[in-house]
C-alpha cells in the first residue's frame, strides 16, 4: 500500500508503544523506514519489545521507562529523545479506562485514568511541540481516542471527559500550532480487540462477539487498519488534514452510538463480576511491572 522506506529520516516517538495498538504502529512505521521511540511505565516490556520489532525489521527502536503522569519525567524524556536530531512525529497512544457505575467511582478510580489520558498526553504533547517550535521544525501529532468524544459515553465517564480534552486539545493547537507547521489530528477507532481493552471495559467479551453482532460491517477492526490511517496522516499525503478527529468504526457510532449505553441493563451481579475480572488484570499487570 505504501512505497518502501516511506518514512526514512523520521524519528517518531509512540507512547504506550510497548504492547498493543502502541506496539502494531511502532511495527508498521519501522517497516516503513522511521527511527522509532517507545514509551511506557514497564521498562522491561519496551524493551523487549524493541528487541523483537528490531529483529523483524531492522532499523533502530529505542525503548523508554516513563511515567507519563509525571511531568518531569516526561520533559527528560524527550530531552534524551531530541538528542541528535529532533523528534519529527508523535503518536498519543497511552491510555487507560475501565468501565463502572459512575457513583461507584472513587476520587482515586477517576485520576487513575484522567493522571494518564489528559494530564499525560498534555505533558508529552507541550514537550515535544515547544521543542519543535524553538527548534524551527515542522512536526506531526496523531492522538487515539475514542468516536464517543462526540456523544459521550455511560459507564466510563473519566475516559470519555478525558479523551473529549484530547480532541479539545488537538483543535487547539491544530489553530495555535499551525503557523509552525505542526499538524494534530486524532484517529477514533472502534473495537480492535487486545488484551487490555477486553479486560477492562468489555469483560466477558474478549471475542468482540457484542461489535460482530451490532456492527453494520458484522465486525471488529484489524490492526492493520488503524496502522495504515495512521501512517497516511503522518506521511505527507495531505497535509491539509488538521485539527480533524476521524472515526474508524465500520460506521458503528453511527448506527449505535459506540458506547457503552447498553450496560444500562446490568444488574450488581454484572457489576460484581466486571469489576473482580479488572481486579485480576490489574494484579496482573503490577506483578509484570515488580
Amino acid at each position: 500500500m505504501f512505497t518502501d522506506r516511506l518514512l526514512a529520516g523520521r524519528k517518531i516517538l509512540v507512547t504506550g508503544g510497548g504492547t498493543g495498538l502502541g506496539k502494531a504502529m511502532a511495527a508498521k512505521f519501522l517497516s516503513l523506514g522511521a527511527e522509532i521511540h517507545i514509551c511506557g511505565r514497564r521498562k522491561g516490556v519496551c524493551e523487549e519489545t524493541a528487541a523483537e520489532l528490531m529483529k523483524l525489521h531492522g532499523g533502530k527502536v529505542t525503548a523508554h521507562g516513563v511515567d507519563i503522569r509525571d511531568s518531569a519525567a516526561v520533559d527528560a524524556m524527550i530531552e534524551e529523545a531530541f538528542k541528535g536530531s529532533p523528534l519529527t512525529d508523535l503518536i498519543n497512544n497511552a491510555a487507560g479506562n475501565f468501565i463502572s457505575r459512575t457513583q461507584d467511582l472513587s476520587p482515586r478510580g477517576f485520576d487513575a485514568v484522567a493522571n494518564i489520558v489528559m494530564h499525560g498526553t498534555f505533558y508529552v504533547t507541550h514537550a515535544v511541540g515547544k521543542r519543535w517550535i524553538a527548534g524551527g521544525h515542522r512536526g506531526n501529532v496523531v492522538s487515539i481516542t475514542v468516536t464517543w468524544v462526540r456523544n459521550g459515553s455511560p459507564y466510563v465517564v473519566p475516559s470519555a471527559m478525558s479523551k473529549s480534552a484530547i480532541q479539545a486539545m488537538t483543535m487547539s493547537l491544530a489553530t495555535e500550532w499551525g503557523r509552525y507547521g505542526i499538524r494534530l489530528n486524532t484517529i477514533a477507532p472502534g473495537e480492535i480487540p487486545t488484551e487490555g481493552m477486553s479486560k477492562r471495559i468489555k469483560p466477558g467479551d474478549e471475542a468482540g462477539a457484542r461489535t460482530i453482532a451490532q456492527n453494520p460491517m458484522g465486525r471488529v477492526g484489524q490492526m492493520s487498519e488503524l496502522e495504515n490511517l495512521a501512517t497516511f496522516l503522518i506521511s505527507g499525503g495531505c497535509d491539509w488534514i488538521n485539527g480533524e478527529t476521524i472515526a474508524m468504526d465500520g460506521a458503528q457510532a453511527l448506527a449505535m452510538g459506540g458506547n457503552f449505553y447498553q450496560l444500562r441493563d446490568w444488574k450488581d451481579s454484572d457489576w460484581s463480576a466486571a469489576r473482580d475480572a479488572i481486579m485480576a488484570q490489574n494484579e496482573k499487570d503490577k506483578a509484570k511491572r515488580a
